[in-house]
């Protein structure tokens, strides 16, 4: 008999985490797309000089919105923006508080038996902004101190790293990208550790540019997505539907230029444009 009451339990809850997920459903019925974005993580995800969000993952899930609107027939669908941290961006998705999130999230397959992700958005890769007279190289970093954004898979794949070559760095976890490149411009790192891009915004936001320099190496392949609520597979889908009608019609460049100015995708990132362009 317990055990049958703990299996009746069990599907309870299962068939409650799966109504909860059901957004499609919950913004037929008028409640508001709760979109969760990284404060932090330019030209990705990000608040401008008024507040706003803002950047390449945020243009993007302004897109699927649009595409909302239209094929649940809501032109009034209200959308909630709330700003979330490395640390709490998946748990924010599993108990409801977001119901996507439009960052620079790697997917990977430990995260995915948290939450599910759509179809690729950006392929990045973690890099190194030095000091200039500094470490030159990885190998140099030891007896000095690294910087990396805490609760990242550039911060796991960093502390891997450094103990397989057997490199004796002190790695400080930082809680903003900002605090870290102002650790490095005040010389209390000697090197910084981000995904290139993420970088490269950095230092051209800098004011001591002629006193850093980024590595042109990656020691990680990151594929981005957006993250939703796991087991929610139509919502999933619409929100794939949507990133594929940008990458078919080319619009996918467009919204590049406007976060990335004058840099151009790599030839990853053009790959990346043709393999997701899924027919319907």
């Amino acid at each position: 008999m317990r055990n049958l009451i703990a299996a009746w339990a069990a599907i309870l809850v299962l068939i409650a985490s799966q109504a909860e997920a059901d957004v499609l459903a919950r913004l037929t019925q008028g409640e508001a797309l709760k979109i969760g974005f990284r404060e932090d993580a330019a030209p990705f995800s990000y608040r401008n000089e008024l507040g706003h969000p803002v950047g390449f993952s945020v243009e993007l899930c302004g897109v699927i919105v649009g595409d909302l609107k239209q094929e649940l027939d809501r032109p009034d669908l209200l959308v909630e923006f709330i700003g979330v941290g490395a640390e709490n961006r998946f748990t924010a998705l599993q108990d409801g508080t977001i119901d996507l999130l439009c960052g620079a999230t790697t997917a990977t397959l430990s995260r995915r038996e948290l939450v599910d992700f759509s179809i690729p958005t950006f392929i990045d890769g973690a890099s190194v902004l030095y000091r200039k007279g500094g470490p030159a190289d990885f190998e140099s970093l030891a007896g000095h101190k690294v910087g990396v954004r805490g609760g990242t898979t550039t911060e796991a794949a960093l502390q891997e790293t450094l103990a397989k070559l057997s490199i004796a760095a002190e790695v400080v976890s930082v809680s903003d990208h900002t605090d870290g490149l102002a650790m490095l411009e005040g010389n209390e790192l000697a090197a910084y550790f981000a995904d290139q891009s993420i970088l490269l915004f950095l230092l051209l936001q800098s004011g001591a540019q002629d006193e850093l320099w980024l590595s042109g190496r990656f020691f990680t392949r990151e594929p981005y997505a957006l993250a939703l609520p796991r087991g929610d597979h139509d919502f999933r889908l619409a929100v794939d539907r949507s990133l594929s009608r940008l990458y078919r019609s080319g619009a996918m460049g467009g919204l590049f230029t406007k976060s990335f100015g004058m840099a151009k995708p790599s030839q990853l990132v053009e790959a990346l444009y043709l393999i997701n362009a899924l027919p319907e």
